[in-house]
């Protein structure tokens, strides 16, 4: 019984262990995408541009981020996404305080 509690308990803390990291890598991607495809109407910082009409977009949710992506009209450019660099996106944009 003890070595069936150990086994998972280790198993818990590997699977715990990795959580951090593929958040990270998730972030990592949304930011490589938000550079290629978003940053050029919505700043370098996601701080928004006036001149453009693009409004910032740090400090919004992941939620938010999603939602205004799929029923925006003006978000053309990443229709295309595939749903996990949606994901990928909103991870990273939450990032920016």
């Amino acid at each position: 019984m003890k070595k069936l509690l150990l086994g998972v308990a280790i198993l818990s803390m590997l699977c715990l262990a990795d959580a951090p990291v593929s958040r990270a890598q998730d972030s990592a991607n949304g930011e490589k995408t938000y550079k290629a495809k978003c940053a050029g109407c919505h700043g370098a910082n996601a701080e928004g541009k006036a001149a453009m009409k693009s409004p910032a977009i740090k400090g919004k949710s992941a939620d938010d981020i999603q939602k205004q992506i799929s029923t925006s009209p003006k978000h053309k450019g990443v229709k295309n996404l595939t749903s996990a660099e949606v994901k990928d996106l909103a991870a990273y944009l939450a990032t920016l305080k």
